[in-house]
């Protein structure tokens, strides 16, 4: 009786300790979309307002990098381009002589009209009154033209130069450090009054909101999951017990590769396996890196 007691006790340990094994589905760690935020401008960091663990929103600005010889530049070339313009000439004032001649030519025209009317005039003081106005008007018209053509010649010559002008500004909007991702600073790698250069990394910034595990499955099990599949992640909590999450399958690797060295599936003879992305809402607790189990 004792040996039959026994082994019934031994065989419930066995399915046991089988259950206990077959518990998760598979294991993986969590892991974030990183992004590295780099200067856009080289110089002299004049401020950079963040610390590790600081959470930052889109569009914040954070710092600025030295612009003083790029606003220089650019006052440089503002003065160019007022000499330019201020050869450009004022072509009411420097017409208004002909345009008062002009109309006193009209008005000896219409003088001399009323006079060949009533036969006070003759007819050739009219053709030599209305050969003075078309001449006014002609000298007025090459007037015009001339000016025209040398304030056009002016402005194009300023064109290179607004252009100067308009790339410095996008150097001086780059030399502003913005926040480009909502998130919590992971690593800061630099710091005020230290020289930078462009394309130099000064931080790095995840969103933590939502976490990404990282799991392998072998290919038994994947035909038990699918994308958009709602599965439960288990992490281990105080006193052995496991905090349960929510997770969705957003990725499954279209490709087997042999098994991570770190990685434990459920199948430890399993030398392929596939990976797998699983989304989960952080409520502050998970951390990149941290290990976990997951139920399908």
């Amino acid at each position: 009786m004792k040996t039959l007691t026994l082994i019934s006790i031994a065989t419930i340990l066995f399915w046991s300790c089988q259950s206990g094994k077959n518990k998760h589905g598979a294991s993986g760690t969590f892991e974030a979309i990183e992004t590295i935020v780099s200067a856009e401008a080289s110089g002299t960091i004049k401020a950079l307002n963040i610390e590790e663990g600081q959470t930052l929103k889109t569009g914040e600005v954070i710092g600025y990098i030295d612009s003083t010889q790029l606003y220089l530049k650019k006052k440089q070339l503002l003065a160019q381009i007022n000499a330019v313009l201020s050869k450009k000439p004022n072509i009411s004032t420097q017409l208004a002589a002909l345009q008062a001649q002009l109309k006193q030519a009209e008005h000896e025209q219409q003088r001399l009209t009323n006079l060949l009317k009533s036969e006070a005039a003759t007819q050739k003081q009219m053709d030599d009154v209305n050969a003075q106005v078309d001449i006014i008007k002609k000298q007025i018209e090459a007037q015009q033209s001339s000016l025209g053509i040398l304030t056009t010649g002016l402005n194009e010559e300023t064109l290179p130069v607004q252009a100067q002008i308009e790339q410095l500004n996008d150097q001086l909007t780059k030399c502003k450090i913005i926040n480009t991702v909502n998130g919590t600073i992971l690593s800061k790698y630099a710091e005020t009054n230290e020289m930078t250069t462009t394309g130099k990394a000064l931080y790095k910034i995840a969103d933590l909101s939502s976490i990404v595990l990282r799991c392998y499955i072998t290919s038994d099990q994947l035909s038990n999951i699918k994308l958009n599949q709602t599965v439960k992640v288990l992490v281990d909590d105080t006193d052995g017990k496991y905090k349960e999450y929510d997770g969705q399958i957003e990725w499954i690797s279209s490709k087997a590769e042999f098994t991570p060295k770190t990685i434990q599936t459920k199948d430890e003879r399993a030398n392929l396996v596939y990976a797998a992305k699983i989304k989960i809402k952080n409520d502050g607790y998970l951390k990149i890196g941290m290990y976990a189990d997951v139920k399908f």
